[in-house]
Parts: structure tokens; sequence; C-alpha cells
């Protein structure tokens, strides 16, 4: 089991705030990114979590109207969190 530390937390929040600040980005994919980040900060089970918002931003990464800055940001953003799963 992969111990997440506050700083990774804090760091992947971060970048997700960065998208769901973005108004380029479609509305329902905020939500999405959103509720992915709220189940990290909320779960106590760091693989859990991890798997959780690796899933979610997997979904909404395939979206049609996402633009391709958001994209490229998602994608980061998951191979940071596959790289803290192990």
């Amino acid at each position: 089991m992969v111990k997440i530390t506050q700083s990774d937390i804090e760091k992947i929040s971060g970048m997700l705030d960065l998208l769901i600040n973005d108004t380029s980005i479609p509305r329902n994919v905020r939500t999405n990114l959103a509720g992915a980040q709220s189940k990290l900060k909320e779960n106590k089970d760091s693989d859990l979590a991890i798997g959780s918002v690796i899933y979610s931003l997997d979904e909404v990464s395939s979206d049609i109207n996402l633009p391709m800055h958001a994209r490229t940001m998602i994608w980061n953003l998951m191979s940071d969190l596959e790289s803290m799963k192990g």
C-alpha cells in the first residue's frame, strides 16, 4: 500500500484546481474533475483514492470537446498518479 504525502495531495489538487477553474473546459468535465479532487482529499486509502482519480481522469480525457492544453495536463496528472501508485 502506497502512502500519499500531504504535499503530493496538494500538488495534484493544485493542478486539478487549474483545470476546474479553466472556463475553456466544458462544464461536465470540470464537474467530474471536482469530484475526482474531492475523492483524493477525502479518501484515507491511498491506493483506492489514486485508482479512483486515475479512472475519473481517464474518462474525461476522452471528451471530444476537451481543449488540447487540458488534455495534456490531464495526461500529466495521470502519469504523476501512476508513479505514486507504484
